[in-house]
């Protein structure tokens, strides 16, 4: 699927922002145990320049601090370019909740 920013054709912020959380997820993940699993509940970023939609682009995520259940992240996604470089797309701060898989998602589930 591809998801524009309004009639352009290009990377939408909202998919910038999926990109980031999912790099925050998976960096997280590792360290986890299996009953444990992370929800975001900040994000605070800038897309700084546009990417067509198709383009080569990569996010990752740093731990910037850890506090409790709390994990902040430093969020970037960078796009390659032909020469071999690349360039940031999107920068910012990414926070997530450490939960109880069932937990979290009884409550989620409640009517």
């Amino acid at each position: 699927m591809a998801v524009g920013s309004g009639d352009l054709p290009v990377l939408a912020t909202p998919i910038l922002i999926a990109l980031m959380e999912a790099a925050a997820c998976q960096a997280l993940a590792a360290h986890l145990p299996r009953e444990l699993t992370s929800v975001g509940s900040t994000v605070n970023i800038r897309h700084v320049r546009p990417s067509v939609i198709g383009a080569n682009v990569v996010a990752t995520a740093r731990v910037a601090q850890a506090e409790g259940d709390t994990v902040a992240f430093e969020v970037t996604v960078r796009q390659d370019l032909a020469d071999g470089t690349s360039v940031v797309v999107g920068r910012g701060t990414h926070s997530r909740v450490i939960v109880d898989r069932a937990t979290f998602l009884a409550v989620a589930t409640r009517t």
